[in-house]
């Protein structure tokens, strides 16, 4: 793309240190010396969108290859990030520009059938096909008003210790948990050497990162990594703990460490803002109200490939639906598809026969995770019913037993 000025390219190596700069100047902050290069751990710049005016980076758009894991499935997609359009530029057609690059070259590549992003600002994604597909829980709990029943199970025991040193038991217990879960995304490569970086500048004013492990008889069953930050009040300690992720694989690891960041001395606020819209701990604690718990969108998702997306996941329930999708940007995407699907297989064929629900690909994206369900989407006008009964079938049928939750910003 050329106007006046303005090219969009592919970046190189030697992008990197102005990439940077300019991702930080778009979401108003500044490049720290301690952690400037800690991005260049996940860098790919032959997935990495520019847009020069004169030669100098104007816009930005990322795409990381990662896997994500989906109902009943692990699949990969094309993680999109680092998306910024410098003030200067606006109204220009720059972000336009990038979004459809980067689809673009994902699409190509014929191996993602889907994009997945976190939304800076909820207002933008939805014009190029991204639906809302799943949802997060931030607590802030204080732990005067509640607090997590019950006790360490016999034969049990917590351990602390610093994140890096154990990553070689957190990291299986992830891995496990992801197979499991939707919503969460691999971390191939170099990406836990990356998350567990600890420069100061990410504290925020905490202490370093700590990890807490949950062990039993069967090893770590569980783990989660927290900051702590002291504080005094009128009436004595007001400390805070800060977890950066939680992930537990039993009930009992769970709860036991819930009860254990709840009960650190000096401690009276605890937060977390990567909790899953099912998680039982309002059901633990002694006092629901203390929680103070606030849901706020989390993944947005955006298919490319109609029939791979379907196909790839699995299904709560047995279906046989045919869907009429709308895709302006992918014509191969529209038309009429039939899904055949269950817990253990999924087929999806091109179809004349009449379509039992019509949507369009934000509407399936917004699906596709198990986090909405198509009788929401239908009550909204997103999805219309055609056979009478379809929205029920396929409302079960794309539900899981487990809700899409990531714990991490990417």
């Amino acid at each position: 793309m050329t106007n006046d000025q303005l090219v969009l390219r592919t970046a190189t190596d030697d992008d990197y240190t102005e990439l940077e700069a300019h991702i930080h100047g778009a979401f108003l902050d500044d490049v720290d010396d301690d952690t400037a290069d800690l991005n260049r751990l996940v860098f790919e710049p032959d997935r990495t969108q520019l847009m020069t005016d004169a030669g100098s980076i104007v816009g930005s758009g990322l795409v990381i290859t990662r896997d994500m894991s989906v109902p009943g499935a692990v699949v990969p997609a094309a993680h999109v990030t680092g998306v910024g359009v410098a003030a200067t530029h606006r109204r220009r057609g720059v972000l336009t520009a990038l979004m459809n690059a980067m689809l673009t070259e994902a699409h190509g590549r014929g191996t993602e059938p889907f994009a997945v992003l976190w939304a800076s600002e909820g207002a933008i994604y939805g014009r190029y096909g991204y639906g809302l597909a799943s949802s997060r829980v931030s607590y802030e709990i204080s732990v005067r008003d509640t607090s997590v029943v019950g006790a360490l199970p016999d034969g049990a025991r917590l351990r602390r210790a610093v994140t890096r040193d154990v990553l070689d038991v957190i990291v299986p217990v992830y891995d496990r948990i992801r197979a499991a879960r939707p919503g969460l995304s691999s971390r191939p490569g170099k990406w836990w050497e990356y998350l567990t970086a600890d420069p100061k500048a990410w504290r925020r004013g905490m202490t370093a990162e700590r990890t807490v492990l949950f062990e039993d008889d069967g090893g770590v069953r569980g783990y989660a990594r927290y900051r702590t930050k002291a504080g005094w009040g009128d009436t004595g300690p007001d400390g805070e703990v800060r977890i950066t992720e939680l992930l537990a694989e039993t009930p009992e690891a769970h709860a036991a460490l819930w009860r254990f960041l709840t009960t650190i001395d000096l401690v009276r606020t605890v937060k977390y803002t990567h909790g899953p819209v099912d998680d039982p701990l309002p059901h633990l604690v002694t006092n629901p109200d203390g929680l103070v718990g606030s849901a706020d969108g989390s993944l947005w998702v955006r298919i490319l490939d109609v029939a791979g997306a379907l196909a790839a996941r699995r299904y709560a329930a047995p279906v046989d639906v045919v869907l009429e999708v709308a895709d302006d940007a992918f014509p191969g995407n529209a038309g009429r598809w039939r899904l055949a699907g269950s817990v253990e297989s999924a087929e999806v064929t091109r179809t004349d026969a009449e379509a039992d629900l019509a949507l369009d690909v934000r509407a399936l994206g917004s699906l596709y995770l198990g986090g909405v369900s198509a009788a929401t989407l239908a009550a909204g006008g997103l999805v219309t019913e055609r056979t009478p009964g379809a929205v029920a079938r396929t409302a079960t049928a794309f539900g899981w037993h487990r809700a899409p939750v990531t714990v991490e910003i990417f």
